[in-house]
């Protein structure tokens, strides 16, 4: 199985959230790192820990995973968790308002930025062993405040702005949980591949580029005419979220 999910089971925390049973929801206060704090407890807490922050425009959560496939490929999680996000946003968005993903960790509405995904493994992890974990966090902007009002920008937005108005950050968490379940058990039945369409079909068209996504988690690009292939690798990408302002903590603006 691609994600094994050998998901310790206990009585949850009181965090306020609907999850599935496999889950386990650590609450932080507004001023917690729920991408650091899970990264901290992660080896020891196992998979299904989800930590998620108090905040009030921004859903900031991260869950820890255990793979039973090699870091080489289980990076491919990435894509399980941000296809996971982007379906949760378009169970709950207006008519007509696309979802799309700008490879390989941005999550766009309607055009304009409103969050991402981004992974992490141990520091020691050999890439042709399983690592002990993985944590896939997210951040997604709910409401926009300050210097953030709505058409200041276009090219960032918060979800209320574009139409969300029943989707806070507890909602979408809960949400996110449901069709992580979903999107693994697509990987684990039907493969790879099928994972990758879904994940693919949101991300915008490249001048005609057939893409696919290799078993490493790279994209590949084959060109009308050309005969090679351009390889953009994922985890020279994950590096560096394009997404995220690291002096803000928060999706760019």
């Amino acid at each position: 199985m691609p994600l094994e999910p050998r998901i310790r089971v206990r009585t949850p925390l009181a965090g306020g959230l609907d999850l599935p049973p496999p889950f386990r929801a650590v609450a932080l206060r507004e001023v917690g790192d729920a991408f650091a704090h899970a990264v901290g407890i992660a080896e020891r807490e196992g998979a299904g820990t989800l930590v998620h922050v108090g905040r009030f425009d921004l859903a900031e959560f991260a869950v820890v995973l255990e793979p039973d496939e090699p870091l080489r490929t289980a990076r491919r999680a990435l894509y399980a968790g941000l296809a996971a996000l982007a379906d949760t946003l378009a169970a709950h968005a207006p008519p007509q308002k696309p979802i799309n993903i700008v490879w390989p960790d941005a999550i766009m509405v309607d055009g304009a930025l409103v969050g991402g995904g981004r992974l992490a493994w141990p520091a020691d992890a050999d890439e042709h062993a399983p690592p002990h974990w993985l944590v896939f966090a997210a951040m997604i902007r709910t409401f926009a405040v300050g210097e953030e009002e709505p058409g200041l920008n276009p090219r960032a937005a918060a979800l209320a702005a574009e139409g969300f108005l029943d989707l806070g950050s507890g909602r979408l968490i809960e949400g996110f949980a449901r069709h992580l379940m979903a999107a693994v058990d697509t990987w684990q039945q039907d493969g790879f591949a099928e994972l990758a369409n879904r994940y693919l079909s949101r991300v915008s068209p490249e001048n005609g580029a057939r893409r696919e996504i290799d078993d490493t988690g790279d994209l590949l690009l084959r060109r009308a005419g050309s005969s090679g292939i351009e390889r953009r690798p994922l985890a020279a990408a994950l590096a560096r979220p394009s997404w995220f302002d690291p002096a803000a903590r928060e999706p760019r603006r």
